[in-house]
């Protein structure tokens, strides 16, 4: 699949940094690319945090990346700091 700007929301917006949400059925290795949120650029700034919920529906990752570059266009994320791992007990 690819960016979705219908999945993108704004969870908080604070001198300016915001915190956005983003849910995909894609795994979070394909989010963290380079390229994969161009078309939201002109919304997302560096330093700009990203709460995700991705590969819903098969293998489902929780966690928060960065947007550590944005320039001419091109948006990249970190990699995803993962948190909610399945509990084992």
């Amino acid at each position: 699949m690819a960016y979705q700007s219908e999945n993108l929301s704004v969870l908080s917006y604070a001198n300016g940094f915001t915190l956005w949400h983003y849910r995909t059925a894609d795994a979070a290795t394909a989010v963290d690319n380079a390229g994969y949120f161009n078309q939201a650029a002109k919304m997302l700034r560096v330093g700009d945090f990203i709460m995700l919920n991705a590969g819903l529906g098969t293998s489902p990752t929780h966690g928060m990346m960065v947007v550590v570059a944005n320039a001419s266009g091109i948006v990249d994320i970190s990699n995803m700091v993962q948190f909610g791992v399945l509990n084992s007990d």
